[in-house]
């Protein structure tokens, strides 16, 4: 099978445990809902040319052991979506400020306390983030302990959605 143009992959619904490796190269879209993914190996988007561009992860197990910096390496230029909600995550996955392209990122529906200042904006630039869209609900974040530079580099605060919240 030659998958040279392939751009979009729906492997949804197939109790997949982590991302799958080898993708095919030219892949943009890749759909991962409802399966039991709790990693996304370090590395696995790194060869993709121009790059993936939407990453669909609802609705599986991922947890914060599962996400480190390289699990979005090869990504960081290209992703627009990325959608972590409905899984295991106490925080949010590092390397988010560094995602130059992201526009809509979901992490509603997890087990998210704390949002530090600097991971979704990074303070040592002063570039407005391209993000438009941000969900946090249904977390455990209590709203008032937020820093104030938590989402500086978000030009509309409309687009930050971060009630309601769960109370424990």
């Amino acid at each position: 099978m030659d998958c040279k143009n392939l751009e979009s992959i729906d492997l949804s619904y197939n109790r997949l445990y982590h991302v799958p490796s080898y993708l095919p190269k030219s892949l943009l879209h890749l759909v991962l809902l409802g399966n039991r993914i709790e990693r996304i190996p370090g590395y696995v988007f790194g060869h993709m040319e121009p790059g993936l561009e939407y990453l669909y992860l609802s609705f599986n197990n991922l947890s914060d052991d599962g996400v480190d910096r390289v699990s979005f390496y090869g990504a960081y230029h290209s992703l627009r979506e990325l959608f972590l909600d409905h899984n295991n995550l106490k925080s949010i996955p590092p390397g988010v400020q560094e995602m130059k392209a992201l526009h809509f990122l979901r992490l509603n529906n997890n087990k998210i306390r704390h949002i530090l200042p600097e991971q979704i904006c990074n303070a040592k630039e002063d570039d407005d983030s391209t993000l438009e869209h941000l969900h946090l609900e249904n977390n455990y974040i209590k709203t008032r302990e937020i820093s104030s530079y938590a989402f500086s580099c978000i030009r509309s605060y409309s687009s930050i959605v971060l009630k309601p919240q769960n109370i424990k």
